[in-house]
């Protein structure tokens, strides 16, 4: 009796796997898909000039905080949308996609003139004058994707919401291939065209982001089981009742964004008065870091899907279950990833650099980077959970005591006051995700505790 209990246990435990996994994994090649995108754009202008290259790295990093809100504030229609899924109202699903689609472009036209208008922040953060004529060239030619970029991410958040996430992969890719030739032809002025270089860099971007959201777009149209949604059939202004559900469920989850990558980029700042091999060092140990983190940061997307459809169709415990199969499998990842980052840190450091003083700084970061690879999964797939149950607000909160609170200052009273270096900064990264992943994972607990199968 026992083994079969057991057997059916391991059944279900795989089914619901395979499951996160199927719509998982299209979110991850993608979320890599586009990060390589950045990839592309600094090698690209790292092969016309240094100023190129800064104005490239410094625009793009200027721009970050404000994508990271609007798209926080989009990722609300995942939850939104898995919730009407689950209770299968289709037409409540058409109406929240237009009026998603009507909200991206009023998140997108104050970010457009924010972005537009950086050059006081740049001159407050000290930034060296030859590259802030550059930067701003970069940021205007960056600042017209933003419209289609935020309708895109609308459009890519309702279709993961209904557990169709291969057609981001592959209008990623495509993104990649366009991004490539359109540095080539505006940064290297080739066509016709005149060399542009980090604008021209901008303006790509922007191309990338109008072809991106014309093909989902098209599919959106086109795909005939997305024609029971009605999402085109009739034409509606904005209407506040979808705007108030909205908003309420994602601009916690923008702030939350925001505040998370603000961590890293302030430890990032501090960490570059250390000097440059400690910088160089940090970035080898933060990139590593950051591709390991696109899986559970994908699986986390999953997870909101399959917990958002438990939820809709009122399965409780269901939505318990299926949130915590997936927090196991982001645990079991990064547990992999810090036994290997713990067990070849030196070549892993050596992919990066040839500079044996700047290997030497990576290894040692390396190694604090595996010790938060497990709650830098927990803390990401605990959210993903918690946002199924469209919960945002607490753990906005709990992200601002964890980040803001706890992180930095601990990074910057252990890495510069007590003069421990980039291991004392690091210690703080690791307080801030360690105290988020508990956190997170407690309020879900917490959420679900009471609800019994059937």
């Amino acid at each position: 009796m026992y083994n079969r209990v057991k057997s059916i246990q391991n059944h279900r435990f795989r089914s619901e796997a395979i499951r996160t996994l199927k719509i998982g994994i299209p979110v991850i090649i993608a979320q890599l898909l586009q990060t390589s995108m950045s990839f592309v754009d600094t090698v690209m202008a790292g092969n016309l000039s240094a100023n190129d290259l800064a104005a490239v790295a410094v625009g793009a990093s200027s721009a970050m905080p404000f994508i990271m809100l609007g798209m926080g504030i989009l990722m609300a229609v995942n939850p939104v949308v898995g919730h009407y899924f689950g209770a299968g109202k289709r037409i409540e699903i058409g109406k929240t996609v237009r009026q998603s689609l009507w909200l991206s472009q009023f998140i997108a036209i104050p970010m457009f003139f924010l972005i537009r208008n950086l050059k006081p922040v740049l001159v407050l953060l000290n930034i060296d004058p030859n590259i802030i004529p550059v930067t701003i060239q970069y940021l205007n030619g960056f600042s017209w994707g933003l419209f289609p970029v935020f309708a895109y991410i609308a459009l890519r958040f309702f279709c993961e919401g209904i557990s169709i996430t291969r057609p981001g992969m592959y209008i990623a890719a495509i993104g990649v291939l366009v991004n490539i030739v359109g540095n080539y032809v505006l940064m290297y002025g080739k066509l016709g065209f005149p060399q542009m270089g980090a604008m021209g860099c901008g303006y790509a971007t922007s191309v990338v982001a109008w072809v991106m959201f014309l093909s989902f777009l098209y599919f959106t149209i086109t795909f005939k089981p997305l024609e029971r949604f009605e999402i085109f059939r009739h034409f509606r202004l904005p209407e506040w009742e979808y705007f108030k559900e909205l908003l309420q469920v994602g601009i916690p989850i923008g702030i939350s964004s925001t505040m998370e990558v603000t961590m890293f980029a302030l430890v990032s700042l501090l960490m570059g008065s250390l000097g440059t091999n400690i910088v160089a060092g940090h970035q080898v140990a933060l990139n590593f870091s950051a591709l390991s983190f696109m899986v559970p940061y994908g699986l986390s997307t999953a997870i909101t899907t399959r917990v958002g459809h438990a939820k809709g169709r009122g399965s409780d415990y269901e939505a318990r279950y299926r949130g915590y199969t997936g927090i196991l499998l982001c645990m079991m990842f990064m547990a992999c990833m810090a036994i290997v980052m713990s067990t070849f840190p030196e070549f892993i450091a050596s992919i990066y650099t040839n500079d044996k003083t700047v290997q030497k700084i990576a290894v040692g970061l390396i190694y604090m980077a595996a010790i938060f690879q497990i709650s830098d999964g927990l803390q990401v797939s605990g959210y993903g959970a918690l946002r199924g149950l469209k919960d945002t607000k607490v753990p906005m909160y709990v992200n601002l005591v964890a980040y803001w609170l706890v992180g930095l200052p601990a990074a910057y009273y252990l890495g510069i006051i007590l003069h421990f270096g980039p291991r004392g900064l690091w210690v703080g990264l690791i307080a801030g995700l360690t105290i988020a992943a508990i956190l997170h994972n407690v309020r879900f607990y917490l959420l679900t505790r009471h609800h019994k199968e059937g």
